[in-house]
């Protein structure tokens, strides 16, 4: 089996980190035994200091089912659409009635526009039996509540 991490490319890592922790019921990733900060490990490890922030840079999953997220630090800005994106799984699905999976998912949305998100538009398809609300990160990258 092939281990990975999900990276996410973004301006401000700690920020994000903080989001989608709270978003996902993740954890905050500590730095390295014998360090007190991830400042001081990088350091450590002989990262330039010009090049070294505080805060937290990547987020686990308490359980240990998830993949870890990096959150990686970049010049430029979002500049287009994701390629690629996350559901978040909070409706329970379609053995779910469809009004109580609008009010799970409206109350996730609700939770996350407080902590930064912001809601793009609804994807509400009665006929289909299908609601989710598009959404962005802090930094723009989109993701659906479902």
């Amino acid at each position: 089996m092939t281990t990975f991490q999900i990276t996410v490319d973004c301006s401000d890592p700690d920020r994000l980190a903080r989001f989608w922790s709270a978003a996902l019921d993740y954890d905050l990733q500590g730095p390295p035994d014998g360090h007190d900060s991830w400042r001081a490990f990088w350091l450590s490890v002989g990262v330039p200091e010009d090049e070294v922030e505080d805060g937290y840079d990547a987020i686990t999953d308490p359980t240990g089912n998830g993949p870890r997220i990096w959150f990686q630090r970049v010049p430029e800005a979002k500049s287009q659409k994701n390629r690629m994106h996350v559901d978040l799984l909070v409706g329970g699905g379609r053995g779910v009635p469809l009004e109580e999976r609008r009010a799970r998912v409206e109350a996730a949305v609700d939770r996350l526009v407080a902590l930064g998100a912001a809601r793009r538009h609804t994807m509400d398809s009665p006929d289909q039996d299908h609601y989710a609300v598009a959404m962005a990160d802090p930094e723009g990258n989109e993701f659906d509540g479902v």
